[in-house]
């Protein structure tokens, strides 16, 4: 129907007859010219079509925006002064000999723009994907995916699907059911990663695997999190951590290089996870913010001042400082909205100074708390953290965790606010983790990542005696603080997989039934082996400058897991419930 796409129109072929086909992105009237701008997945021509033509010009006044249409004429210059730098094709445009409307298109329910709201972009996502936004990111998160595939078949992994009907298994959020009707009663449960399938694919000695997969979570859900999402899954065997990084490094610079030209340097950094919550108060910390937090506990343990004492002397907290360069500019107002900014994440108050001379103590700054520290603290204060005439000071005192969140958070905020973000890319590899997190109200422990991960000690005696101390296998790759990535070395040897699970409170006859073919796989000569997972949604969405991962999905979901479009989650026919003996709740 078509011999050239609209985008792809330009100088080079000018005098020649086209046939173009796409959908009317704007029609003018311009006093006896009308003028179209021609819109396919391509581009935007702009068409010309006089009124000499009658039998087109008469087509042509009857067009509004989107319907579809195909034209066919013949391409010429525009003058010089009308060049418009700004499109592909404008240097040209199309002199039209005839117009045909294929499909003629309803009054719009939306601006087809980005002030359209997103429940009515995804309710009509079918028109909202025509925008060339959303055509460039889908395309962008294409050159991703085939960048990637191409590495990979490169390096000799095998593309393996794996299931997506199996059994719950711990992820760290709720799994999806599926109701079985062979098996009344019974459930599948959608999977949140292939990680067993993929361990056991390294038993099976497939040696290297990977898999652009579909997961599903039910979780809470933001910019970052979709109930279902897509995740490039790979696993090696016979290796250690160096050789699984090296692998996901080249893949990523790979990836940029093909999709965007651009150079990630290597290898990457390496950063301990203690030391990224001790400098950023973030496992996932953005190295394009020349900002950090420092300790002051030394600075603080003696003042009077038991907002800050108190932690300083209790080895479970924290006091942190954060230096806002030139922020002594700030008004005590925009200081409060900071207060109130970091009380979502968990602050009960937030400190503040402002450092006018940096060498006169208590008389050279201005500060609310001033009135409960010497020169001492002062000066020890602002020798920590460098802080110079005209900086504003911030101050959190707490449990080290929560220190950590809200200060990472005011950290973030206070880089974007004063525009201190540098340009370009920082990948990161965080290291080290703990291997598991303590619940003093459960009185348990859990894992940090998965109960799958490797620690990093020699025997199951020394993993039990030093819970609290073990560090894992464990890492993660961010990028401009944003987590794409983590992995780990799994547990090859049965009896420290045991250790783990009883740890964790999972004692031999849960383990049993929970992951019994795991179990008896480590039996049979496992090898020792290790991956990682990498979100494309988030990679794909840092690439196309997007904040949302949703605007990198074609179909993605709202905030409360709904669909718009299609109107799911439904309700279902009683008769399929019978099928699969389920009988609902009354509602209440």
């Amino acid at each position: 129907m078509r011999t050239h796409l609209c985008g792809n129109v330009n100088e080079h072929i000018e005098g020649q007859s086209v046939v173009l086909c796409g959908w009317v992105a704007r029609a003018r009237d311009l006093g006896g010219l009308i003028f179209i701008g021609l819109r396919d997945h391509c581009g935007v021509l702009q068409v010309v079509v006089e009124p000499e033509n009658a039998p087109a010009f008469a087509v042509a006044e009857k067009l509004r925006n989107e319907f579809c249409i195909r034209v066919t004429g013949q391409v010429r210059l525009r003058p010089e002064t009308q060049w418009n730098p700004d499109m592909a094709t404008g240097k040209v445009e199309l002199l039209a000999e005839t117009v045909e409307i294929l499909n003629a298109s309803a009054p719009l329910p939306l601006l087809m723009s980005d002030d359209d709201g997103e429940e009515v972009r995804l309710k009509y996502r079918y028109l909202d994907l025509r925008r060339d936004r959303l055509q460039h990111n889908l395309r962008q998160r294409t050159r991703l995916t085939r960048s990637i595939r191409r590495y990979l078949d490169g390096h000799d992994f095998l593309d393996i699907e794996t299931p997506i009907l199996t059994r719950a298994t711990p992820e760290g959020a709720r799994d999806y059911l599926v109701p079985s009707r062979a098996q009344p009663r019974s459930f599948f449960a959608l999977p949140q990663s292939p990680q067993l399938f993929k361990q056991l694919l390294m038993m099976g000695g497939m040696d290297r695997y990977y898999q652009i997969a579909r997961c599903f979570r039910d979780e809470d859900l933001r910019a970052d999190r979709q109930p279902e999402f897509t995740q490039l899954d790979l696993e090696m065997a016979f290796v250690d951590e160096g050789d699984v990084q090296a692998i996901a490094e080249g893949m990523l610079r790979t990836a940029f290089r093909d999709v965007l030209g651009e150079e990630l340097a290597g290898p990457f950094p390496r950063m301990s996870w203690s030391e990224a919550m001790q400098r950023f108060g973030s496992d996932k910390p953005d190295l394009r913010i020349p900002l950090e937090l420092v300790t002051l506990c030394d600075a603080v343990r003696a003042v009077e001042f038991k907002v800050f004492s108190g932690p300083a002397n209790d080895p479970a907290s924290r006091v942190a400082g954060l230096r806002a360069p030139g922020g002594a500019t700030l008004s005590r107002k925009q200081i409060d909205d900071y207060a109130a900014y970091v009380g979502r994440y968990g602050a009960r108050g937030l400190a503040w100074m402002k450092v006018h001379d940096p060498a006169g103590g208590v008389a050279g700054v201005q500060s609310p708390i001033a009135k409960f520290l010497d020169d001492t603290a002062v000066a020890a204060i602002v020798e920590a953290t460098g802080a110079e005439a005209g900086d504003l000071l911030f101050f959190g005192a707490d449990t080290k965790p929560v220190v950590n969140a809200f200060m990472g958070a005011l950290r973030l905020k206070l880089g974007r606010d004063l525009e201190l973000v540098e340009p370009g890319w920082r990948p990161l590899w965080v290291v080290d983790f703990p291997m598991f997190e303590y619940d003093p109200d459960g009185q348990r422990y859990y894992a940090l990542h998965h109960p799958f991960t490797a620690p990093a000690v020699p025997d199951p005696a020394s993993l039990k005696a030093h819970p609290d101390e073990a560090v894992s296998r464990a890492y993660d790759m961010v990028l401009n603080g944003a987590e794409i990535g983590g992995g780990s070395i799994r547990i090859h040897d049965p009896s420290l997989q045991q250790a783990v699970f009883d740890l964790l409170g999972i004692d031999e006859s849960e383990a049993r039934m929970r992951f019994g073919f795991l179990l008896d796989a480590l039996r049979y000569g496992c090898p020792p082996h290790g991956g990682i997972a990498f979100g494309i949604d988030r990679i794909a969405a840092l690439m196309c400058n997007e904040d949302s991962i949703r605007e990198v999905i074609a179909f993605p979901k709202t905030t409360t897991a709904g669909c718009p479009l299609t109107g799911a989650p439904s309700a279902v026919d009683p008769g399929q419930l019978d099928e699969l003996h389920i009988q609902l709740k009354p509602e209440q």
